[in-house]
């Protein structure tokens, strides 16, 4: 019996031996990528990107500061923005991969990844608004407590707890969504942007 490879090496075999240069970093791509539909995910990485960052300057300074400092406000509505333009965005490029029938080709992996990582999107705006500190936050986090309870899992995540819904909202969502982003752009890159249903190149 062979001896198990290390975490390392099977990660290694996974991904790096598995990708030439040109499939992780094209400087090339087809025609057809000059149309619109395909510029939306990337639009989405791009207020991520601004999500995690004006996110830690958030946190850094604290839940008083976005309310009492004018520099504050501006941190706190480029956050706001950048959601409200993150959603946006990744749901006209959802329901444009869907009715190109994105999981053609062999990616059906691709697409399950984003829709999950829509899905996990949700939960960390939801988590976003309750820690807002003002009356909004207040009235979502009490309408939602009846919901949860109702569901039975009031016991383990409480959205009246601000201290849960921001340790939620900055520490674990932000690393999970990004890891689901990074896993779908690497099996983009792995299976090719897909064409149009009329290109009839499916592979």
């Amino acid at each position: 019996m062979s001896k198990p490879k290390m975490w390392t090496t099977r990660v290694r075999e996974a991904t790096l031996e598995k990708y030439e240069p040109t499939d992780i970093l094209p400087d090339t791509q087809p025609a057809y990528v000059a149309s619109w539909i395909y510029v939306f995910g990337v639009a989405t990485i791009a207020c991520f990107v601004m999500l995690v960052a004006t996110g830690l300057w958030l946190s850094f300074e604290g839940p008083a500061w976005w309310h009492t400092s004018s520099v504050g406000h501006y941190a706190n509505s480029l956050h706001l923005w950048s959601v409200e333009l993150f959603f946006v965005f990744m749901v006209v490029h959802l329901w444009g991969k869907f009715w190109m029938a994105a999981w053609r080709g062999k990616r059906t992996s691709t697409w399950v990844t984003g829709v999950i990582a829509f899905m996990a999107s949700i939960i960390t705006g939801f988590t976003g608004y309750l820690i807002q500190g003002n009356f909004d936050s207040q009235w979502i986090a009490t309408q939602a407590k009846d919901g949860f309870n109702a569901m039975g899992i009031g016991a383990y995540f409480n959205p009246l707890n601000t201290g849960q819904a921001m340790l939620i909202h900055v520490a674990l969502m932000p690393l999970v969504l990004g890891g689901i982003v990074v896993w779908h752009v690497i099996l983009v890159r792995k299976r090719g942007v897909v064409p149009p249903i009329e290109a009839g190149a499916d592979e």
